[in-house]
């Protein structure tokens, strides 16, 4: 067996935590945390103590320039995802990094062109794509077993309380790049596009209902396929019984998905049709099976990849799809407009800032 692959924690605050567990307890012999970083000396001390990490730094470039490694692992605030990552990149270092990759289309650009000049590659962690379930049904979707897909839906109902905004770089365009559409809905959306193919057009609101941010609080889209199937999208921080959803109806049958932060197949359902039940039932029975989704799942797909010398799973083509449908609901909603893909160019001012030519109403922050 090869040796572990050499990975670096970049911030050690509450995401570094879930993804150093995860890596402990799921892929020892793969991955081993060698070094982690943080300007924040004591988390860093804590964070090392905690899990038995011999060397912390307090930038990635002394990292950078100390250790030999084969990935650093982006769990800093978003405002530093793109220049961490360029770092590594140019280092030759490949990288994986937390959501949202970059604040604009503009940064993520940046990083796609390091990311093709660099031997280390760029991975965006997406976890929810992951599971078995989600596998099962884009195989059953491929074999034409569903049917088309007609009508979607994908909601990510999630409550944040004023206080949780006190920490600084949270709810400013700046710095964290956006609302519940950028930060949390991202997450849903990109598990539905991994599902359903490519987008064409959306149209889309976005509000700021109840708190203090300079962001949305809430946003909804309806969104076009490349397939012509229809898709609806909520994001919200303000709903008290939260809940992530996907609903994708397809001819034979209807399929769901309901959890919160991360799904086992009980999370998934399956409704076919009468006259294909039987044979969409008989799909639903097979495999895979038994996988939740996680983050340890991509990180052991991140490791195979590295073992064949192959593309991580989430290229920088799949995760700029995701990061282009963001900015197309803040562009329909902030204009007024439909969007349609590859309209955001250069000459857009929602491709340098998610806010593009402002939000329409005043700066709280």
């Amino acid at each position: 067996m090869s040796s572990p692959y050499r990975l670096a924690v970049v911030g050690t605050g509450g995401i570094a935590h879930l993804h150093a567990e995860q890596l402990r307890d799921h892929c020892q012999g793969r991955i081993e945390l060698v070094a982690a970083v943080d300007p924040d000396a004591d988390r860093l001390s804590a964070f090392k103590e905690k899990f038995g990490v011999e060397h912390g730094y307090a930038s990635i470039e002394e990292l950078l320039a100390a250790e030999t490694l084969d990935l650093v692992d982006l769990c800093t605030p978003p405002v530093a995802h793109a220049p961490g990552a360029i770092a590594a990149l140019e280092a030759g270092v490949g990288v994986i990094c937390e959501k949202p990759p970059a604040l604009s289309l503009a940064e993520f650009d940046r990083i796609a062109a390091a990311a093709s000049a660099s031997k280390g590659d760029f991975a965006l962690i997406s976890q929810h794509r992951f599971g078995s379930a989600a596998e099962r049904v884009r195989d059953m979707t491929a074999s034409g077993v569903l049917g088309r897909l007609a009508v979607a839906k994908c909601d990510t109902l999630w409550y944040r309380p004023e206080e949780y905004f006190a920490v600084e770089w949270r709810g400013r365009w700046e710095t964290e790049g956006g609302g519940p559409t950028m930060g949390h809905g991202i997450h849903q959306i990109d598990t539905l596009l991994s599902l359903v193919g490519p987008w064409s057009e959306v149209v889309a609101t976005a509000h700021r209902h109840r708190r203090i941010t300079n962001t949305e609080d809430v946003s909804h889209a309806i969104v076009t396929l490349e397939s012509g199937a229809s898709v609806v999208i909520t994001n919200s921080l303000l709903s008290p019984r939260e809940v992530s959803q996907i609903r994708l109806d397809y001819d034979n049958a209807t399929v769901e998905l309901d959890h919160l932060y991360g799904y086992g197949d009980d999370n998934w359902s399956i409704h076919p049709v009468d006259a294909a039940a039987e044979e969409v039932n008989l799909a639903w029975a097979g495999e895979p099976r038994g996988k939740s989704s996680g983050h340890y799942a991509q990180f052991l797909r991140i490791a195979d990849a590295l073992d064949g010398k192959s593309a991580p799973p989430v290229t920088v083509g799949e995760a700029r799809r995701t990061l282009e449908l963001l900015a197309a609901i803040y562009a329909s909603a902030f204009t007024g407009k439909r969007v349609r893909a590859g309209e955001i160019d250069p000459t857009s001012p929602f491709y340098q800032r998610m806010d593009g030519s402002g939000a329409p109403w005043p700066d709280r922050k």
